[in-house]
């Protein structure tokens, strides 16, 4: 291969190379963790009618009741599940509970901010829990990140969007962060800096190994 066509081929590879950023890291689904809070209603009890916060273990802890343990209990199931501990101290509750999952919707939106979710909401919802995406926001450049890492980006995003998936659905948990950018985000930016950087020293390496 002479060495020009060696420049070439390694510029390709430096401008496909972003696109691998899309795909998704699959994340596991519907266990609890501290943080996440569960909107709860007993119907003809005020005392347990309220939005709970889950504490380390995983557990909630309730009024006189105390501490319930949810470690191994799927946030799907958690209604079934309570109205049978609550059943060990009232008489046939009618129990109605609410997972919520605490995301951070940030950048280009116009209250960038934490919110409680649904865990059965979709990710639009989230959108607008924060007023959606503001006029300068890239919504095809959005991502959903967990410290600091991609979880779901580019395309991947984007068909998590389109097919209404929930955030139970995606195994999102508290912390995890929904992120609009810019329009021109400086992150494009630094990518064909880097890439134009990087130019020379590829040509610069195949001159070397073509010696």
């Amino acid at each position: 291969m002479n060495p020009r066509m060696a420049v070439r081929l390694l510029v390709l590879l430096l401008l496909i190379r972003p696109l691998a950023g899309q795909t998704a890291t699959r994340a596991p689904q519907g266990d609890f963790e501290p943080g996440d809070q569960i909107l709860l209603e007993v119907e003809g009890d005020s005392q347990f009618t309220h939005i709970f916060n889950v504490g380390p273990g995983p557990a909630l802890t309730l009024p006189v009741i105390g501490a319930i343990p949810l470690g191994g209990v799927r946030r799907a199931n958690v209604e079934a599940y309570l109205a049978e501990q609550l059943a060990k101290y009232m008489k046939h509750p009618v129990v109605h509970a609410k997972v919520l999952v605490r995301l951070g919707v940030l950048g280009e939106v116009e209250h960038p901010g934490y919110y409680a979710v649904p865990a059965g909401a979709v990710v639009s919802d989230a959108l607008m829990a924060a007023g959606g995406p503001t006029k300068d926001a890239k919504f095809t450049g959005a991502r959903i990140e967990r410290e600091g890492k991609g979880l779901y980006e580019g395309n991947a995003f984007q068909d998590a969007f389109a097919r209404g998936m929930t955030i139970e659905g995606l195994g999102l948990r508290t912390g995890d962060r929904i992120v609009v950018p810019r329009r021109g985000d400086p992150e494009h930016t630094v990518r064909i800096i880097s890439l134009i950087v990087a130019i020379p020293v590829a040509i610069f390496t195949v001159k070397q190994l073509a010696r």
